[in-house]
């Protein structure tokens, strides 16, 4: 099994951007112009690669490779975004790296992207890629191509060699169990499972009971083996049901207008593990959202955007409208889900406007969190 932090070093280590790998401080996917970025490094990689995978590293500035982290990111639906646009898409993964440098609610992104033989060229366009561009790597740049790709396999022993030099060992994954066990956990009762003798899970969470329900918040769930998270939320909750060959997380949204006692099925994630040493993740979306009075919700989407208006023009709010805020983006979300098709757009707008408020700024966060779970805008 490969160590995905050793990795992540290695890569950083080996030398400047080039046509394996790139790094990014951060991603932004809620943007056309965003998602245009990501699909064309995506694009130029596959292409650049086809008898290696290629990687980029989320969570590290550019200019000197300072490991700074990024959210936690699990919208395991990128795959679709990366469909839409690319004909021949590769086959990509992302996962959440910790460092034990950054804080609990921080990781480094790892995008893996497969080999593909087959080039990926843009079946139709986006933000300013036109329909038909096809993208490769030289070296650190992304650029544009013409015509036919002549195949292109140097990298191929060098990748292996930095994934062989970044295979796990017995002091590696002891060293993982002992430091979320005693370390960045030890008050919050954290629990490891061993499955096929092979794979470690830890995790850890608060729990909470609500209509005889035993519920866990501030979860954080990693296997060890990779050094990967496979749920981290500080605010959400879950259930955690495990056999011996399974590990099953069910992910709760707390909703309500004026609290958050009601909670929603959002997900359920399970971890089949193989005895030959491979695992696979199957995801189901549980959620449907409950449905309001829409005279209700007309008032409150009203409210909101005067808030909104209130924080651009720097007004002084009053202690009800403070309350009011840090409810804006759990109740932007839910008139969203009953219809209001701008409100989801005006949450995203507000990032700045929220960003001061800590608190309220988290809650955005997780909003649009669960938002990116339910389906990507491909609009």
């Amino acid at each position: 099994m490969i160590n995905k932090r050793l990795l992540i070093k290695n890569l950083l280590a080996h030398n400047d951007e080039c046509s394996f790998y790139d790094k990014k401080r951060q991603l932004n996917l809620h943007s056309r112009e965003g998602k245009a970025k990501f699909l064309k490094h995506i694009c130029a990689l596959s292409n650049s690669n086809p008898a290696n995978n290629s990687y980029i590293v989320v969570g590290v500035e550019d200019h000197d490779n300072e490991i700074v982290g990024d959210d936690f990111f699990d919208d395991s639906r990128i795959q679709n975004l990366v469909n839409a646009y690319l004909e021949n898409p590769p086959k990509i993964q992302y996962e959440n790296v910790p460092f034990p440098n950054l804080s609990k609610d921080k990781v480094i992104g790892l995008v893996t992207i497969k080999a593909k033989n087959k080039t990926s060229h843009f079946k139709k366009g986006i933000h300013t890629i036109p329909a038909n561009s096809i993208f490769i790597r030289h070296g650190s740049n992304t650029m544009p191509v013409e015509g036919v790709i002549e195949k292109n396999y140097q990298n191929t022993e060098t990748v292996l060699d930095i994934e062989n030099n970044s295979r796990n060992s017995i002091e590696h994954t002891l060293d993982g169990v002992i430091d979320f066990m005693n370390f960045r956990h030890k008050d919050m009762a954290p629990k490891y499972k061993v499955f096929k003798e092979l794979f470690v899970i830890c995790w850890a969470g608060v729990p909470k009971k609500s209509r005889d329900i035993t519920f866990l918040s501030r979860v954080d769930i990693e296997l060890i083996n990779e050094q990967i998270k496979l749920f981290y939320s500080a605010q959400d909750v879950v259930t955690i049901t495990y056999d011996e060959d399974s590990f099953t997380i069910i992910e709760y949204v707390p909703l309500g207008l004026n609290d958050k006692t009601s909670y929603y099925p959002l997900e359920q994630q399970t971890i089949h593990f193989e005895d030959n040493g491979y695992y696979k993740i199957d995801r189901e979306i549980l959620f449907h959202p409950p449905e309001f009075n829409k005279k209700m919700l007309f008032h409150i989407y009203n409210s909101n955007i005067s808030l909104l208006n209130k924080l651009q023009k720097e007004i002084t709010l009053t202690a009800r409208e403070h309350k009011d805020l840090e409810h804006l983006p759990s109740t932007f979300m839910i008139c969203y889900l009953n219809g209001f098709e701008d409100a989801k757009q005006k949450l995203i707008d507000a990032k700045l406007l929220l960003k001061p408020f800590t608190q309220v700024y988290l809650s955005f966060k997780e909003s649009l969190r669960i938002l990116r779970k339910m389906k990507y805008d491909l609009q």
